[in-house]
This record gives C-alpha cells, structure tokens and sequence, in this order.
C-alpha cells in the first residue's frame, strides 16, 4: 500500500489529473462493507493534506461503524456532468484501506473518526483525444502507473 505522496513522486502527471478530479467538487462517495459484507455507499468529504489523501466521519455514523470493523473502502470522485461526451472531465476512483489517525487541530469532534487511505490502486477514467476512445490509467503499488486505450 502507498502514501499520495509515494504516487505524487512516482506518476507525478497522473496524479496531478486524479487530483484534479477530487477537488472538482465537495461531495466524494465512499463505499464501505456492511457487519454482513454487502456494500454501503456514502457522501464524503476528503483533503489531500500533507502527502496523504485524508477524511472524516461524524459519531455514530454507520459508514464509521462500519470502516471500524472493516477498514477496506472505495472512493469515487465528485461527478461532473458534461455539456457532450466529448467534454466530460473523466472521474477518478481509489481503493485501499482507511486508517484511523488524530484530527487536524482545532476539528475534533467527540466520537467522530478521522483516517487516512493507505491507497492499493488509484484509477483515472476519461474520454481521449479526439473524442472517439476511452482512456484508463491506473496505479498500483506493484506496478506503477500503466496506461491503456479502449476503443
């Protein structure tokens, strides 16, 4: 598993553009496990702060339970609708495991839960140039950064 900052050293271009699709917009959907493993999806905030991509959870959250007893997540970009398809920005998905730290100063909130992603795969999804194939670029710990077109 990596830190954002060991992606950012690696696949600095990509991951400026994955970036870029985080802080699109506020609202970020995670997705956790349930006590019986089905999915949960939910509306997040997160911060790229000090080489780590970083989040929170109010108290008694069900997403917070949940990521309590099983750190694995997803998190998926804001969506950004476009004019055309031709136009859409892409999206950018993660997935690793959360792991809870102390809050930023001045923002704790009795009983909520703050984390840090250590990231297994991060992958960037948009339309080529010119507009007749889809691009999907990924990273992985093991691999790096690979790039590949589909048509």
């Amino acid at each position: 598993m990596a830190r954002w900052q060991e992606i950012e050293d690696d696949a600095a271009e990509f991951a400026a553009k994955v970036k870029a699709r985080f802080e699109a917009g506020t609202n970020k959907t995670i997705a956790t496990l349930r006590h019986d493993g089905s999915p949960r999806i939910s509306g997040s905030e997160a911060a790229f702060r000090d080489g780590e991509i970083t989040f929170g959870m109010m108290p008694g959250s069900m997403k917070l339970r949940d990521v309590r007893r099983d750190p694995r997540i997803a998190m998926h970009s804001p969506t950004i609708e476009p004019a055309s398809p031709a136009t859409w920005p892409g999206d950018a998905k993660l997935a690793g495991i959360a792991v809870e730290t102390r809050p930023p100063d001045g923002t704790a909130f009795e009983g909520a839960g703050y984390f840090r992603i250590d990231i297994r795969e991060v992958t960037l999804t948009y339309v080529g140039t010119p507009a007749d194939h889809l691009v999907i670029e990924t990273w992985h710990p093991d691999r790096g950064h690979q790039r590949v077109i589909r048509k």
